[in-house]
């Protein structure tokens, strides 16, 4: 078996991406898109809008639409092409729901994505300075891997020269994975869009 050795970690510092990304990061976590009241209160439907556009904005010429399985829960599926179609692609799966919030638990607006001092690692072992951190609903499960996945893909796209992936990588956000899934992937998983993705060789799902 052969070993792989990572490269060392260089902190470079934040830089004017960085602070872009994480205003991107900031701005979707100010949608309110919690799963008991999203398909009635728009939030979904604003959450869903946001990602098209940043997918848009983000990866230029790739293929984005909105599909509705279950009315009033929209489901974002992008595809950037690859160099060899022929081959099973990747999904990179995501959700853009969050659970309700208890205000009494909070040390600040769950919808305001601030950035202030944070802690990192549980309680019983101590708690570790971790320096700015994002506070807001979602900003771990999993709002924070939507961006991501599109963060990620718009710096490879970003390289001289350009980058193309050798397989076709398709994104899917779904609603509703905080409330077991059956009207958000659940639903997806029956319709004619999701074969289409056949076959596949890769699914990534939240992998937190």
């Amino acid at each position: 078996m052969a070993n792989i050795v990572a490269p060392p970690i260089v902190d470079h510092g934040v830089t004017g991406e960085d602070a872009a990304a994480v205003s991107r990061f900031q701005e979707f976590l100010r949608i309110p898109s919690v799963s008991a009241t999203g398909p009635t209160d728009g939030s979904y439907a604003a959450a869903a809008g946001w990602l098209v556009e940043a997918c848009k904005a983000s990866l230029g010429d790739i293929s984005v639409k909105t599909i509705e399985p279950v009315a009033n829960k929209p489901i974002v599926v992008a595809t950037l092409q690859g160099t060899d179609p022929s081959l099973p692609c990747i999904v990179l799966n995501s959700h853009y729901d969050v659970v309700p919030v208890m205000l009494e638990h909070w040390c600040c607006d769950p919808f305001a994505a601030d950035v202030r001092d944070g802690y990192i690692g549980p309680q019983a072992v101590g708690m570790e300075q971790a320096g700015p951190c994002v506070y807001g609903r979602g900003a771990q499960d999993m709002k924070c891997v939507c961006v991501q996945y599109l963060e990620a893909l718009r710096r490879l796209r970003a390289r001289p020269g350009g980058w193309s992936p050798l397989r076709t990588i398709h994104l899917t956000f779904v609603p509703d994975e905080e409330i077991g899934g059956a009207d958000g992937m659940g639903a997806f998983l029956r319709t004619p869009d999701f074969e289409a993705l056949k076959p596949i060789a890769l699914a990534l799902d939240e992998g937190l």
